[in-house]
């Protein structure tokens, strides 16, 4: 497994190149709240009691000197707590192609994701591992965890409605506390999101939702901020990273299993020089 140099490798590779319990599984006894803070604030659980959905990803990453898109599409099963994506990494990247990433709370394998692994294999990675704790290092936010970070909202204002393939929205605006959203989240699902409140530099995330009537979320805009340059304040040292999930098909199964043992491959850390 890669200790966290070899981790904190891989974040740098991508981006330098650059439940409470419901009624119902598929959310019908769940109702939007008038209260914006507790509509936001309760997505996360709600959405997950639709029992699935799929998911389509963008991730943008851009310095004083590069910008980059990622896109990534697949789905994530509430009930197995077990997602899949698929991310196309553009060209003029490091390692540009195709990333596959199966993600469980606390956890991510990641196949095609760094030239010496044999194709077709896959890397485990605990997401303590990676310094932003899995939402932007691998070129998408792990569905559960963008969703999860609303959990930590602290303003959230209701700016209208907008209609998108004839389901109307609820459109709202706010900031939300990552480690806050942790506390809320609780159990390895938190792993994530606390990781990354100790890493970015805007500790107030703006963001932007979407939800239906029945208070599911269609859609999440977070803004996040890194250091560059290690231990720099500097404006023109840090890197924006806007992180877009959009879900569809609730309750549409989905198709995703965890990476049989036999296909795992083990990293080991290079030798200490004498």
């Amino acid at each position: 497994m890669l200790n966290r140099a070899a981790a904190a490798a891989v974040l740098v590779t991508v981006l330098s190149a650059c439940g409470a319990g419901g009624q119902s599984q598929d959310g019908s006894a769940d109702q939007l709240s008038a209260d914006p803070l507790t509509a936001v604030r309760s997505a996360a659980d709600i959405t997950g009691r639709t029992g699935s959905a799929h998911a389509a990803t963008e991730l943008t990453t851009e310095s004083a000197e590069k910008k980059t898109v990622f896109h990534g599409t697949g789905g994530y099963d509430y009930v197995k707590r077990l997602g899949r994506l698929e991310i196309d990494v553009p060209a003029g990247t490091a390692t540009p192609g195709k990333i596959t990433e199966v993600l469980l709370p606390g956890t991510v394998y990641l196949q095609n994701s760094a030239a010496k692994i044999p194709e077709g294999k896959w890397v485990k990675l605990d997401v303590r591992q990676l310094p932003d704790g899995n939402l932007v290092s691998t070129g998408a936010t792990d569905p559960a965890s963008a969703a999860g970070a609303l959990r930590g909202a602290q303003t959230a204002e209701l700016v209208g409605s907008e209609t998108v393939n004839g389901v109307e929205l609820k459109h709202y605006k706010g900031v939300l506390d990552l480690a806050k959203a942790a506390d809320a989240t609780g159990g390895r699902g938190a792993d994530g999101l606390r990781t990354a409140a100790q890493t970015f530099t805007v500790k107030e995330v703006p963001y932007e939702a979407w939800l239906d009537a029945r208070g599911r979320l269609h859609k999440v805009v977070e803004n996040f901020a890194f250091a560059g340059v290690a231990g720099s304040t500097a404006a023109k040292d840090q890197v924006k990273v806007v992180s877009v999930l959009s879900l569809t098909d609730f309750g549409k199964p989905v198709e995703v299993a965890e990476p049989a043992a036999a296909d795992l491959y083990s990293m080991k850390a290079s030798p200490s020089p004498q």
